[in-house]
């Protein structure tokens, strides 16, 4: 087994999915800067135990998470309604005029499950994750158990990584920051998950169907790579 190749693709596949625009940086932002960093970390532990689920399942039983593919319209619906609701409140909810610094301790044990379950449904109602992971299986189906284990558990490593890194900047940002500030900051993240959910509205209602021809992305084109 060509470990080298398992460990390069497993990089690419990380760097992608962690830089690529979408709901999850601006929600990180969101929590670290109204909160603190420990919100931030809570959101992107539910972003990735959504992610090492859907690619255990896609790995455990790919064809029978092809099932879910007529559905793809009404999990991206729901999923918009969802990022623009979120982007909606945000918005209109009246933010105190508080520091950025909030103390930890005005965040209670249930916040905090509402904040990691919040980046769990963000990351598993959003239809682009499930066809990223399950055709990312589907190309490399035929390699050896070990090889998908090192290239998807680096994946999920550096995409985790990545994900803390953003909550720390976020966090070091508060001190460049006053509460008129991180009052705009968070209207701007509110504005930017909405929109998102708004694109993703679009193009789920007027993209085609999965299935004919449009769904090679950026990873599958990277697993493609020296593929046979």
């Amino acid at each position: 087994m060509n470990f080298a190749d398992a460990a390069l693709k497993g990089i690419l596949v990380g760097l992608f999915m962690a830089i690529s625009v979408g709901p999850t940086i601006f929600v990180i932002i969101k929590y670290s800067l109204t909160y603190s960093y420990k919100a931030g970390l809570a959101f992107v532990l539910g972003v990735s135990v959504s992610d090492i689920i859907y690619v255990t399942l896609a790995n455990m039983a790919a064809t029978w998470l092809q099932q879910l593919t007529p559905y793809q319209r009404i999990i991206g619906v729901g999923g918009a309604i969802a990022l623009m609701t979120i982007g909606l409140v945000g918005f209109f909810k009246k933010q105190a005029a508080a520091s950025a610094k909030s103390a930890d301790n005005e965040v209670s044990g249930s916040d905090y499950f509402k904040i990691w379950l919040g980046g769990f449904l963000v990351n598993t109602l959003n239809p682009g994750v499930i066809v990223t992971w399950l055709g990312a299986v589907t190309i490399i189906a035929s390699k050896p158990a070990m090889y998908r284990i090192v290239l998807f558990g680096i994946a999920l490593i550096i995409i985790l990584g990545i994900d803390f890194l953003k909550v720390f900047l976020a966090g070091k940002l508060k001190t460049l920051l006053t509460p008129k500030r991180v009052g705009y900051m968070q209207k701007f993240s509110a504005v930017c998950i909405f929109f998102i959910g708004l694109v993703l509205m679009i193009t789920t209602l007027t993209s085609k169907p999965a299935g004919k021809g449009n769904e090679e992305g950026g990873v599958n084109k990277i697993l493609s790579l020296g593929s046979n």
